[in-house]
């Protein structure tokens, strides 16, 4: 099987997902729901390399297909929750004042086709995974990476659970958590959501997909210097009191013990 005919068939669609999803947004007036889909998306996209490589090894495919799955649901399932109720992320509410007329169009471009672009990108190697053939058991590097996901799924799923239930709490209004996995980094869920990554290249490493490392160097930038970590940390330092000291003694992106504690 060759690698590229499948990956241009997920790419179309990815592009027939992200403008239906363009087309529900402008019936809701909220592009938010691009967020919602994200984690979503990389699990039909697995799914979909899953049926279109019946020669990979399946134990393989099913591994990762299972790690992608529930990953991606749960990523979900957390934004859509968070969100539910509330009106449109003020990134996207920035950009459709800015545009003004134009945005029921300028949306599919800014938004839902460039997130379309960064998500085929990034789901080489859930497709480099499961097209090999060889080796035809799983390897080290296979059961290796189960490891490497449940340490980013648990830095990941209990940081977004630690972060909701501080905020749910109206007695910590203003305050900064710095109890639990936030207690050793400012990011745990960021972390955690690039440490899974590794771990399915992991599992593309073993089918013979190493050279699709830029994905999980891609996502960890993403993540680190896009719209994660460099994002927030310039809005809560300048307005979060109490973040300048929490951010002295805790690591930003890797878990470590604090300073001074």
């Amino acid at each position: 099987m060759n690698f590229l005919p499948i990956y241009l068939t997920l790419g179309l669609l990815i592009l027939g997902l992200m403008t239906t999803l363009w087309l529900v947004s402008l019936a809701l007036k909220n592009s938010s729901i691009v967020d919602i889909f994200w984690g979503t998306g990389f699990v039909i996209i697995a799914w979909a390399a899953f049926l279109l490589t019946p020669g990979g090894v399946v134990t393989r495919k099913a591994l990762l297909c299972g790690l992608v799955t529930v990953w991606g649901l749960r990523l979900s399932l957390h934004i859509l929750i968070r969100n539910w109720g509330k009106p449109e992320d003020f990134r996207y509410q920035a950009w459709r004042k800015e545009a003004g007329a134009k945005w029921w169009w300028y949306s599919f471009f800014k938004v839902f086709f460039v997130q379309g672009v960064i998500l085929w990108i990034v789901a080489a190697p859930l497709l480099a995974a499961q097209i090999g053939a060889h080796p035809a058991r799983l390897i080290w590097l296979d059961f290796l990476a189960l490891p490497v996901w449940l340490v980013g799924f648990f830095f990941e799923g209990v940081g977004d659970w630690q972060l909701a239930r501080f905020k749910a709490n109206p007695a910590n209004k203003g305050k900064v958590l710095d109890t639990g996995v936030w207690r050793y980094t400012r990011h745990p869920n960021y972390f955690g959501d690039a440490t899974q990554w590794w771990a399915y290249y992991l599992v593309a490493l073993a089918a013979g997909g190493g050279w699709t490392i830029f994905s999980p160097i891609l996502m960890t930038g993403l993540l680190l210097r896009v719209s994660g970590v460099s994002l927030l940390e310039k809005s809560l330092k300048e307005t979060k009191p109490g973040y300048k000291e929490y951010a002295e003694r805790t690591s930003e992106f890797i878990p470590w013990f604090p300073k001074g504690k």
